[in-house]
C-alpha cells in the first residue's frame, strides 16, 4: 500500500516535510505577491524560502533513506507486511 511509509515513518521524517513544504510555499507566495506588485525586493525575498525548503526537501529524503535501511537491516520488508 502507498500510504505504510507514512504511515510508519518517524516523526522527524514529517516535521521535515512538511517544513520543506511551508517554505517552499510561503516563497511562491511571496514571489507571486512581488511579481503583481512589480517590487523587485518582495521576489528576491522569496527566494532563500524557496532555496531552503527545497534543501529541507533534500534533508527529509535522506532521514526517509536512512529508515527504509534501517528497516530493511532488520527484515522488515514491505513485501512480507504486503499481502
Amino acid at each position: 500500500m502507498l500510504n505504510e511509509f507514512w504511515e510508519s515513518s518517524p516523526p522527524r521524517y514529517k516535521i521535515v516535510v512538511f517544513s520543506a513544504m511551508g517554505l517552499i510555499a510561503v516563497g511562491i507566495i511571496l514571489a507571486i505577491v512581488g511579481a503583481i506588485a512589480v517590487n523587485r525586493g518582495l521576489q528576491l525575498t522569496g527566494m532563500p524560502f524557496i532555496g531552503l525548503g527545497l534543501i529541507l526537501h533534500v534533508v527529509g529524503l535522506v532521514i526517509r533513506g536512512q529508515a527504509v535501511r534501517k528497516r530493511i537491516k532488520q527484515g522488515d520488508s514491505w513485501r512480507s507486511t504486503r499481502n
